[in-house]
């Protein structure tokens, strides 16, 4: 008893002391890039600052609109007391620049080509829908949007949406927005298919995010991550007795991969029920394919779905 107590103290051992010389060599990792905060320059221009708004960030002018809309908007009240917010929450770069460089570091080591692009936060008059986006060199944040959960911006906002509306999503959205651009994008319309591609994009979270909490990573709350994980198995036979896993159809996203306030099995545990589950559930055949396989990263992401799923001999712990 006692060696075998010794063989899993020092495997333990081993595979955090691997774990600390990994993220050691990523954080070595040379990496540079700019933070430009639109937000905070809009939030101090004046009318007649307009034109060099609009030669620095043409972007955000576009030219079929009025001149006129740009200037009654930097004394509208609502967007008056929006900049105030966002600069209290976000009085610095700080903190975002730190966090956004460890995850460029991860991105880079996992994908040599990676190029950091120039970061410009604004605001968005909270369009939840598009927190983050990127686009070739740019990646634009609408700090707006992470004011937090019971910030009262949100009141009118569904409380599933809202409450991934806080600053420490920051991380996992930018994540999310950068994974959809490796992962190769589904041929079929199965509901495992849709399992599958969530499920890597939350897989390289793993790799990415390794300080983020797999609640945070996914959006759930750490009841509903709790919720999921004692519900494994039983959600797992649900899939499999309903024959729903190969099906198309175009009702299943609503139920198990879209965000919902609930998944949608219409049985009494749907209330108890987080939404995403097929996301959840697609998560944990990634993970499983890659503890019992030697495939790189770069190869998961090209990987079809039904010879991942068939290779991944995932099981529900029960």
């Amino acid at each position: 008893m006692k060696y075998y107590l010794y063989l899993f103290i020092s495997v333990l051992f081993l595979n955090c002391s691997n774990k600390d010389q990994l993220e050691e060599t990523i954080a070595a990792i040379p990496m540079e890039f700019e933070i430009l905060r639109f937000d905070k320059e809009f939030a101090a221009a004046k009318p007649s600052d307009l034109q060099d708004l609009k030669l620095k960030y043409p972007v955000f002018f576009p030219k079929q609109f009025n001149d006129t809309i740009w200037e009654q908007k930097m004394t509208d009240t609502l967007q008056v007391e929006l900049n105030q917010e966002v600069a209290r929450q976000f009085p610095s770069e700080e903190k975002m620049e730190q966090e956004i460089l460890s995850l460029f570091q991860h991105i880079k080591y996992y994908f040599p080509e990676f190029r950091p692009p120039t970061v410009v936060t604004t605001t968005s008059d909270v369009d939840y829908q598009n927190k983050v986006i990127v686009a070739d060199s740019l990646m634009v944040i609408a700090l707006d949007t992470y004011l937090g959960s019971d910030h009262k911006f949100y009141g009118g906002i569904k409380k599933y949406i809202a409450q991934n509306m806080k600053e420490s999503q920051l991380g996992p959205d930018i994540a999310s927005a950068y994974a959809k651009q490796l992962i190769a994008r589904p041929q079929k319309r199965t509901l495992l298919t849709q399992m599958i591609f969530y499920g890597k994009e939350l897989y390289l979270k793993d790799l990415w995010l390794p300080e983020t909490s797999d609640a945070e990573k996914i959006g759930y709350t750490e009841e509903q991550l709790k919720w999921a994980q004692e519900n494994e198995t039983y959600m797992w036979r649900y899939f499999v007795e309903k024959e729903i896993l190969y099906s198309t159809s175009a009702t299943l996203p609503g139920q198990f991969i879209i965000p919902a306030p609930f998944s949608k099995f219409y049985l009494e545990i749907d209330n108890e029920s987080p939404g995403m589950v097929g996301r959840f559930l697609g998560w944990q055949i990634v993970r499983s394919y890659m503890e019992n396989t030697n495939t790189s990263i770069s190869q998961l992401m090209m990987k079809d779905t039904d010879q991942l799923f068939n290779e991944s001999k995932y099981k529900p712990a029960k």
